[in-house]
């Protein structure tokens, strides 16, 4: 049998060809993460729902699948952790909300489904925070348990960053994929909207709900979301549209070394001191792939804008839980209470600003191949009641572009920082490419 360190310090990519050849057996990987959460899940409290049995029931049969020399998923025998607001069918999902404790849901998200026709092992339910806004879980940061993890999908990021799993499922509807990241020090890639279904997962936003993917490389982010991508009949904001070839376009070789635009977004001088050193630093390294930015102004308003709009949305999507209103925890009381004051007009107004926002982006996408900013104000906050500043992260979400976050620089206390890069819609396997080769060439700097 394969030593377990050596499966776990696998990335997914790396997985995926000793499964497929069947160097490694389906039911080998799975022992040995659930090895690894039994030894770590006391400390770092990522899942909200996990049993060894099922998992091993799923390794058992896609081994005889492949023993019995059937054709095999893209994604076979690779153990994916899922945020507990994606619906699985006789599993339960209960939102990190206690107004939902014991919901068992009857019928599989469409993501779900996908991945069980790629031939993934379900892990099971990771953590998120209360009804995914901000009302933090138990989930603790896997570098060190004092600080946060990041939310809402802290459970999924955490569990990427201890090796519990090679690869996760979350969302973001201000920076919930693209700040725990940071935090954990994984890679998190959150699409363009509208690239993956959300058809089956709790809806708080539909402006702004993204779905995204935590991995340990861009590549590996690339093989699970183009599973993950394409339209589905319950989502409206999916398009009709062959699916891209992720994995090959973010493995490809860049015709050129990428040019990057580095911008400072609003609330740049709140970040940490340390991440302005590192950003310097960075752009020194970069040298002339880098150029410096400004913003248009009207970026200024993005962040109250972008509330607007997920509060107002919120309001209507969580009613049914605003009935019981004291069941819920403070933060997620005063979201609801907010989106029930705002009046129709100023949303129905802010609902202009996306494209008016990504309009102003068009002469720096003209320039560069991603833009370069911080994926959070600096590395992971003590304590664990707050779940971070998503100031970097909201912007990107409103305006619909695809985000990724590579772990790049390590805090004085030892905490991960990580670099965003941001492309236009769409082009999502040119910006995991960019951040591919960014995480290559940081790999060979550290040799």
């Amino acid at each position: 049998m394969a030593d377990k360190v050596d499966l776990l310090s696998l990335d997914a990519c790396a997985l995926r060809g000793r499964l497929a050849s069947g160097a490694v057996r389906a039911l080998e990987l799975a022992e040995a993460c659930i090895a690894r959460i039994e030894a770590r899940e006391p400390e770092v409290q990522a899942w909200a729902w996990f049993d060894p049995d099922f998992v091993r029931h799923q390794a058992r049969a896609l081994d005889a699948h492949r023993q019995a020399g059937r054709p095999i998923g893209p994604l076979h025998g690779l153990p994916v952790a899922l945020k507990d607001i994606i619906d699985t069918a006789k599993i339960p999902t209960e939102n990190g909300c206690a107004l939902d404790a014991g919901r068992v849901p009857i019928k599989d998200a469409a993501i779900v489904e996908r991945l069980k026709a790629a031939g993934a092992i379900i892990m099971g339910k990771t953590v998120t925070t209360e009804l995914a806004y901000m009302q933090a879980g138990k989930t603790r940061n896997p570098h060190n348990p004092a600080h946060s993890p990041g939310g809402s999908s802290s459970g999924s990021a955490a569990a990427v960053a201890d090796g519990m799993v090679p690869l996760a499922v979350g969302t973001q509807t201000g920076g919930s994929v693209i700040r725990p990241a940071s935090y954990c020090g994984v890679t998190g890639f959150k699409p363009s909207f509208g690239a993956i279904p959300r058809t089956g997962v709790l809806m708080q936003s539909p402006t702004l709900d993204t779905v995204g993917v935590f991995a340990r490389t861009p590549a590996d982010a690339a093989l699970l979301s183009q599973v993950l991508m394409g339209h589905d009949t319950g989502d409206a904001a999916t398009a009709v549209a062959p699916v891209p070839d992720m994995h090959g376009i973010a493995t490809s070789k860049p015709p050129v070394k990428p040019v990057f635009a580095f911008v400072k977004p609003p609330g740049w001088d709140e970040a940490d001191p340390q991440l302005h050193a590192a950003f310097a630093e960075l752009a020194d390294a970069l040298g002339e792939q880098v150029f410096e930015a400004p913003l248009p102004n009207a970026f200024g308003e993005a962040a109250a804008i972008r509330e607007r709009i997920n509060f107002a949305e919120m309001a209507r999507y969580y009613y049914r839980y605003s009935k019981e209103m004291e069941a819920l925890g403070p933060r997620t009381q005063e979201a609801l209470t907010k989106g029930n004051a705002i009046l129709a007009r100023d949303y129905i107004a802010a609902l202009d600003w996306p494209d008016v926002l990504y309009a102003g982006l068009d002469e720096i996408f003209e320039r560069c191949d991603a833009i370069l900013c911080p994926a959070a104000t600096g590395p992971a906050p003590e304590g664990l009641d707050f779940t971070g500043n998503a100031i970097f992260n909201g912007v990107w979400t409103l305006t619909g572009v695809p985000a990724v976050t590579v772990p790049a620089f390590t805090a004085e206390n030892g905490l991960p920082m990580g670099v965003q890069m941001i492309a236009a819609r769409g082009n999502d396997g040119r910006l995991l490419r960019s951040a591919n080769w960014f995480h290559n060439w940081l790999t060979e700097a550290g040799e």
